[in-house]
């Protein structure tokens, strides 16, 4: 029988200036819950922001999801680096995350495959490569280390249908055509990167 998918929460943040490990960065790592319907368009969620558009945003990344299952892998990492003595909570969105899936994770994704939710589909179009402010955002040095090893990066999606979004919804997984899986994907992309190829 298939996995139960649920879109468990929706998210959105506006670009702002923090404090990120001794500098000032405009980020929009910041995603905080939203009530649906949230509408969604070609480049995402009404109220979503990204503050670099060379790395984040448009037609091809206009929605991240992460999947939930791993989010007690991200609070143990924390634990053991002493974050969660000082804050403990860790909520969804955290990974700066638009969407916050259960039932769908990296291993089962596909680039091509489609997520149909009640009144918008989604296209599944590349695995999201961890950057610097990952670090910051989660607390710890080694936090885009521990993505790049544990292969726990999320998606990137593409609207197909626009419409809109609510937590809670549950989504239909129609395959692709199956000849890139995301791991696999990820993978590429960071051996590229160490080779220093982009």
């Amino acid at each position: 029988m298939p996995p139960t998918r649920t879109l468990l929460s929706v998210q959105t943040g506006q670009a702002r200036r923090m404090r990120m490990a001794g500098r000032s960065l405009l980020t929009a790592m910041v995603k905080l819950p939203v009530q649906g319907p949230v509408p969604v368009g070609p480049l995402g969620l009404l109220g979503d922001e990204q503050a670099d558009l060379s790395i984040h945003g448009g037609l091809g990344k206009a929605v991240y999801a992460y999947p939930a299952e791993h989010y007690p892998f991200w609070q143990q990492a924390r634990r053991e680096a002493g974050v969660a003595e000082i804050d403990d909570s860790l909520p969804h969105g955290s990974l700066a995350e638009n969407l916050t899936l259960s039932g769908l994770l990296e291993s089962g994704a596909w680039v091509g495959d489609m997520l149909r939710f009640p009144s918008c589909t989604l296209e599944v179009a590349s695995p999201r490569e961890p950057c610097n402010k990952l670090n910051a955002a989660m607390g710890f040095a080694r936090a885009v280390r521990l993505m790049a090893e544990s292969g726990f990066c999320g998606y990137y999606l593409r609207v197909r249908e626009p419409g809109s979004l609510s937590a809670g919804q549950g989504f239909e997984l129609i395959p692709g055509p199956r000849s890139m899986g995301i791991p696999e994907l990820f993978h590429a992309k960071r051996v590229k990167h160490l080779r220093g190829e982009f």
